[in-house]
């Protein structure tokens, strides 16, 4: 039996290795599900067996994506002074306005998911992933004293997370990226700052 589930968790990760590497490539519209089973070294009835369809697979992807995000943005917030929460939140922002450079990323999170899985699933995902980094944050600066604590944090964080993602599709559809980031930044922390006390 443990054999066959990590038979099974390995079949999995292929076939979201080589549809990562694909949809990241071409888009999703762009590849077919025979290509992924062809790449991952499996076959259909491996991919049928693991998700439901094609879509199913792409949102398994992006979920993935979303929380290496999460992942790499907690390590570099961990890395901030803990006794500063307003460099520890500025550190994230910066962090996750650097993701939406990554070509790669941006293809799956930014242009694709929102298509593929309608706005409101894409949307729930993005919450499931970041709200919570944003309210750990914005808890951080109320009890430190820096943020106002008169305001609710989760309207507030959900506020914050929609401003993000507008910024995200800002720099993930600009001519250069990296440019429509650096004129980004600035904005969005001015709304962070613009919560002292």
């Amino acid at each position: 039996m443990i054999r066959q589930a990590e038979r099974s968790e390995s079949t999995r990760a292929n076939l979201m290795a080589a549809a990562r590497a694909l949809f990241a490539e071409r888009g999703y519209a762009g590849v077919s599900t025979p290509e992924i089973v062809e790449r991952a070294g499996s076959s259909r009835g491996a991919l049928y067996h693991q998700f439901k369809d094609k879509k199913d697979l792409f949102r398994a992807v992006y979920e993935q994506e979303q929380q290496e995000i999460l992942q790499q943005i907690a390590a570099t917030m961990a890395e901030a002074p803990p006794t500063d929460p307003m460099a520890v939140l500025e550190t994230g922002l910066h962090n996750f306005l650097l993701s939406c450079v990554d070509p790669e990323r941006v293809r799956i999170t930014l242009i694709d998911a929102p298509a593929v899985l309608g706005w409101q699933e894409w949307r729930a995902v993005d919450e499931k992933y970041g709200l919570g980094l944003i309210v750990a944050g914005l808890e951080a600066g109320i009890q430190a004293g820096v943020l106002r604590a008169d305001l609710d944090i989760r309207p507030l964080a959900l506020m914050i997370l929609s401003a993000l993602g507008e910024a995200a599709m800002f720099i993930a559809n600009a001519d250069d990226p990296e440019s429509a980031r650096a004129r980004t930044e600035p904005a969005v922390l001015a709304l962070v700052h613009g919560l002292r006390m």
